[in-house]
């Protein structure tokens, strides 16, 4: 049987599918649904799997497998993107949204089908739903695309499977099936559009930021499997080792990733990238308070471990502390997203890369500072650390900036989508900024009420809710583009199915949270 709190995470998710269906109902609609029922089975047999350690890979200990909010995360943006785009007029976008929908019903199946075959013994009724559901999505895939359509989601597929196997097994432990299912399927999805714009680029389809953000994610993820692979050979942490990794990444980016970049926006990408960020005023005081901003972070990092150095070798930040960083990240996109959302979206990029290209440092140990990371970084580490990478704060910058990189920008003439759809570059910040941060201060030190099953409690869920619909109405007093054509209660349920699923789910909220939060506003 599966335990309550995977259920009711389980209804959550039902709920959320059938609202936004409510609203965008169509062919694709029934393949959602099938979708939903069949990742249901599928999660019930893949937790056994996770329980006995009969799974082929080893996967993130303490969660369960998480397949069905996975699941619907892609398929449901998609969905929800073509119907924006498709009552703006702009069909490219439209039928880029089909093809976002139908990629990430193939992938979710193709891993649903990897999870029923190595079930022994094989479940007959998850089989069969199996085959329903996926007759249902390629039937549906079969009327609805075209031929170099169908060639796109396959070749994602096949990008999807290739990285599945080397990452999952390079980095045991670092995520459950579900958050393997959303991080490698969105690399590849972002790999199999920098190829395909790459070889068309004389479209001049898209503007540099979204070239900028095509190559960074590639180029920093190329760069980890080639230093990967190269370190299976040799100790990364010899001072021979550390100069050749950074002569090497010296080579990478100067000689692979900036021409790439060259090709596409057609003008040298550093000289683009600095009259870029010194454009105007606004964009140079917005610099100047970030970098006050991530000096203080990293403040609070050393504060922190000289605190472990005087009392104690075993002294972990709390909750509370770690929850200093959700404060740093909202007062660092709320007056980005007010004032200049490009210079955020391309800020966000960089810290993105910076981040990753860190955690090279600290997994690899390269020298002089691999080893001193690997120290800081320590403190703050939790049970979902329980892989050789931390990723905690990379999920946390990737849920604040998703929202801002995947705002259908094409699909909002005026720069923003009417009604709820306005507050859909705030998800981050109300989810993960707001509630979640909320949700874990006042219910560490105030809640007492426990939700069935699980450690987080009623008050701290319920004050997580009245604290984004505070800061909604800010959004609404200080953002004069925000118009939310009295979809206030679209708001409210939006934001109040949301913050249950963050009391339930134990999948990395910090991601997943605000792509349902996006996609119920968007609906």
């Amino acid at each position: 049987m599966l335990n309550k709190p995977v259920l009711v995470e389980s209804l959550i998710v039902f709920i959320i599918v059938l609202f936004v269906h409510a609203v965008v109902w169509d062919r694709y609609s029934w393949c959602a649904v099938a979708l939903a029922v069949q990742a249901f089975y599928v999660q019930f047999k893949w937790d056994r799997l996770l329980q006995l350690g009969g799974a082929v890979f080893q996967f993130r200990t303490a969660a369960n497998s998480g397949l069905l909010p996975a699941s619907m995360v892609i398929p449901l943006l998609g969905i929800v993107m073509k119907e924006r785009c498709k009552s703006a007029g702009i069909v490219y976008f439209e039928r880029f949204g089909i093809v976002v929908a139908s990629t990430g019903m193939l992938v979710a199946l193709f891993l649903s089908v990897i999870a029923v075959g190595i079930t022994k013994p094989v479940p007959t009724n998850t089989c069969i739903l199996t085959g329903i559901a996926g007759s249902i999505i390629i039937y549906t895939m079969k009327h609805s695309l075209t031929v170099s359509e169908v060639i796109e989601v396959l070749e994602v597929l096949l990008i999807f499977v290739y990285l599945s196997m080397i990452l999952l097994y390079l980095l045991p432990r670092c995520f459950t099936p579900g958050e393997a299912l959303l991080v490698l399927g969105g690399i590849s999805f972002v790999l199999n559009q920098l190829i395909k714009r790459s070889l068309n680029v004389i479209e001049g389809r898209g503007d540099p930021i979204d070239f900028f953000l095509l190559v960074a994610v590639v180029g920093v993820i190329l760069l980890g499997l080639f230093f990967t692979v190269l370190f299976i050979f040799m100790d990364s942490g010899t001072w021979i080792s550390s100069m050749f990794f950074h002569m090497m990444t010296a080579v990478l980016g100067l000689g692979v990733i900036m021409p790439w970049l060259y090709r596409l926006i057609q003008r040298n990408p550093l000289f683009w990238l600095l009259q870029f960020l010194f454009q105007t005023q606004t964009r140079v005081y917005l610099l100047v308070y970030w970098t006050f901003l991530a000096a203080s972070a990293c403040g609070v990092v050393l504060y922190q471990n000289a605190k472990r150095s005087s009392e104690s070798k075993k002294h972990q930040a709390s909750t509370i502390t770690r929850k200093y960083f959700h404060f740093i990240v909202v007062a660092t996109y709320v007056p980005g997203l007010i004032y200049d959302r490009q210079l955020l979206y391309v800020a966000a990029v960089l810290c993105l890369a910076v981040f990753i290209f860190l955690e090279y440092i600290r997994y690899f140990r390269i020298k002089p500072f691999g080893q001193t990371l690997r120290h800081l970084l320590s403190l703050f580490l939790d049970e979902r650390d329980s892989g050789p990478l931390i990723l905690t704060h990379i999920y946390l910058l990737l849920g604040m900036s998703l929202p801002v990189w995947l705002f259908p920008r094409s699909c909002a003439p005026k720069g923003t989508l009417p009604g709820a759809g306005a507050l859909v570059p705030y998800s981050g910040v109300l989810a993960v900024g707001v509630g979640d941060t909320i949700a874990s201060v006042f219910g560490s030190t105030m809640g007492e009420i426990k939700w069935p099953g699980t450690k987080k409690t009623f008050e701290g869920t319920m004050t997580a809710i009245f604290a984004q619909i505070i800061a909604v109405a800010l959004i609404l007093i200080f953002d004069s583009s925000v118009n939310l054509n009295s979809s206030y209660a679209w708001i409210l349920a939006s934001v109040s199915l949301v913050s249950l699923l963050e009391a339930y789910t134990t999948q990395i909220d910090n991601l997943l949270l605000p792509l349902y939060l996006q996609i119920m506003f968007m609906a």
